[in-house]
């Protein structure tokens, strides 16, 4: 069989640009202006442009929405800090455009990045070392040079004093160093992950002259000095925070920036409620909206606005991977321990009967950690799947080696009888038994759960649940609390059972441990809410970091996958491969969405004339 274009031999790194017309510098070393995974690059070193932007995309106008998507301590539904790379505090969303990065990713391929900060990268020949050359014009807003001293501090600040993710995915960093002004050099750990490097030149790059006399671990709501395409303008802790655009920015013409960036106002909006949410974008309090909630997407939009053309309407295709979402067990605690346990908890979830009565159809059933990507565990393991499980025999359910785990379909009853004896045999079988209408174990204490939620939309998923629960004679109850309390109590893994969703890329490698690691269940903050703590999971997660090529990278994660969901450590959920999205007709964009984001607002801009003829038609 012929080699695809990403089978090649890549020692231990993320070098991009072998093979390419690049000069050779001083031991082995090769320039790029870019880097990935896998050495592969779309665009040449001479690149123009991005091909999904529109690079005579006007400036100005306002975009804002409710923020899509969260990371480190950001909250969906308030914020009180505007420091986001720490543990402390709700961060608010959209920190990120204030600071610039040495790179950038294209968002029409799967991993690769290109030079924002950097006009370029030296790579040694063992792939451990990193020379990053930064461009001259490179500011922070109030006009000071940004400089290798400012990223040397950056890195090395958020690798000792970051959020905890932060703080595990730079294990494998040793450090930055700057040489000179211009030339910062970054070290890797030997056998480090393929996506460390990717990691590290995307971190903000901060003023080591503003941190000199701030404290960087604290939260706060001064506006930090920036050097990203917007900085903070107004806010209102926990309502809304508005970024403007920095007109004169030094980055704005690069080829990985040119037609983005457009409006002049990104704003974010906060509700607590995503009814009233939804009310206010009918009332065009903001201009944008995602749809999360399939109830709503079904029955709700026939509003005015959106009968006369004012409001528009769009599903647009996901192509990247959906990842797992479910009710996480907290295997921390004992009662979770057994995995014959947490196998009856999902017999106890109807699937079909929510999918079909409460989200309207919209959705298909989630079963694995890669869910809707090639990594995805199917059929029996292939001879270079047996060869990475066969170690581990008799560590792990013989499951791994046959049929990967599915989650049962049920007849949509929401009451599915073979499914609840199917549940009450596996609670018998952990120990446990019915007296008086009670779940008890061998001491007769009642076994008792409470779901941790922090958003009242989310309740009407919840209580199917708990009833079927509540028949097998288990006490379930549900814990509304407040944005603040429940970030709180999730960042020290205080609870029962929760919920999340995460997604990896098509090439993952050392985000995994930051999930499924021994270390990161130990780690408060960490994104291991399940408190998986396995060393096979281990041992596989270092065979993923090792893949040399993407053959060898697919087989090692699809015999990962085959573990976790033979551990039942979640309650799987459902996904949709796609994004739903409803705007006011304000809004201009490129024909061509990119295959690996929205593409919004980066690549959208205000068009005056809808919005003059919106208002006419008021």
């Amino acid at each position: 069989m012929a080699a695809t274009r990403r089978d090649v031999l890549i020692g231990a790194g993320a070098l991009a640009g072998i093979g390419a017309s690049g000069p050779v510098f001083a031991a082995g070393e090769i320039e790029t202006h870019g880097i990935s995974s896998f050495g592969d690059l779309k665009y040449p070193a001479d690149f123009a442009q991005l091909e999904y932007v529109n690079v005579n995309a006007p400036k100005g106008g306002v975009f804002s929405q409710i923020g899509p998507s969260r990371q480190y301590n950001q909250n969906f539904l308030t914020f009180n800090s505007l420091n986001a790379y720490i543990l402390k505090g709700d961060g608010a969303q959209g920190m990120q455009l204030t600071f610039a990065s040495l790179m950038q990713p294209a968002a029409d391929e799967p991993d690769s990045m290109y030079g924002l900060a950097a006009r370029a990268v030296r790579i040694s020949a063992d792939k451990l070392t990193y020379r990053y050359l930064l461009r001259p014009e490179a500011r922070f807003h109030d006009g000071s040079r940004l400089t290798a001293h400012d990223v040397a501090f950056s890195l090395n600040l958020l690798k000792e004093k970051g959020h905890p993710i932060i703080q595990q995915l730079t294990r494998d960093f040793s450090g930055a160093m700057a040489e000179d002004d211009l030339t910062v050099v970054l070290g890797f750990a030997p056998k480090r992950g393929r996506d460390v490097p990717l990691f590290v030149a995307v971190l903000p790059i901060f003023s080591k002259a503003y941190y000199s006399v701030k404290n960087f671990d604290e939260t706060t709501l001064e506006i930090p000095l920036g050097s990203g395409p917007y900085k903070v303008g107004r806010f209102e802790a926990g309502r809304y925070i508005e970024y403007d655009r920095v007109k004169d920015w030094w980055g704005a013409n690069l080829p990985i920036q040119r037609g983005q960036n457009n409006f002049d106002t990104v704003r974010f909006d906060f509700f607590r409620d995503r009814d009233v949410g939804f009310e206010a974008f009918t009332g065009k309090n903001y201009l944008f909206r995602e749809e999360f909630t399939a109830r709503t997407w079904a029955t709700r939009y026939d509003f005015p606005a959106l009968k006369d053309g004012r409001v528009k309407q769009a599903i647009l295709p996901d192509d990247t991977p959906s990842g797992g979402q479910g009710w996480f067990f907290n295997t921390r605690r004992d009662k979770f321990k057994d995995p014959m346990l947490r196998e009856a908890f999902i017999n106890a979830f109807d699937f079909e009967w929510t999918n079909k009565t409460i989200m309207y159809g919209a959705y298909k059933r989630t079963f694995s950690v890669f869910q809707n990507s090639d990594l995805t565990a199917e059929g029996k393991p292939r001879p270079e799947e047996l060869a990475l499980l066969e170690p581990f025999r008799g560590k792990v359910s013989d499951e791994v080696f046959a049929e990967p785990y599915l989650p049962p379909i049920s007849d949509g009853s929401g009451q599915d009888r073979t499914m609840r004896r199917r549940a009450m045999q596996l609670l018998q079988q952990a120990g446990y038994s019915i007296r008086d209408g009670k779940l008890v174990d061998a001491s007769g204490e009642q076994f008792a759960v409470e779901f941790l939620l922090d958003e009242p939309s989310f309740q009407p998923h919840h209580m199917p649940l708990i009833k079927n629960l509540e028949l097998l004679g288990i006490a379930a109850t549900l814990r509304m609390v407040d944005p603040v309390q429940y970030r709180k109590r999730v960042d020290d893994f205080d609870f029962d059972i929760t919920t999340t969703r995460f997604a990896f890329s098509t090439a993952p490698g050392d985000s995994l441990r930051s999930y499924f690691s021994a270390q990161s269940a130990r780690i408060p903050g960490s994104n291991n809410l399940g408190g998986i703590a396995d060393p096979v999971i281990d041992a596989l997660i270092e065979k993923i970091i090792a893949a040399q090529t993407r053959s060898e990278l697919v087989f090692a994660c699809r015999a990962l996958d085959r573990v976790i969901r033979a551990g039942r450590y979640w309650i799987p959920h459902w996904y949709l491969a796609a994004h739903r999205i409803a705007y006011w007709d304000v809004f201009g964009f490129p024909p061509k969405k990119p295959g690996f984001a929205r593409g919004i607002p980066e690549t959208w801009w205000y068009d005056q004339d809808k919005a003059a003829k919106l208002e006419r038609g008021r």
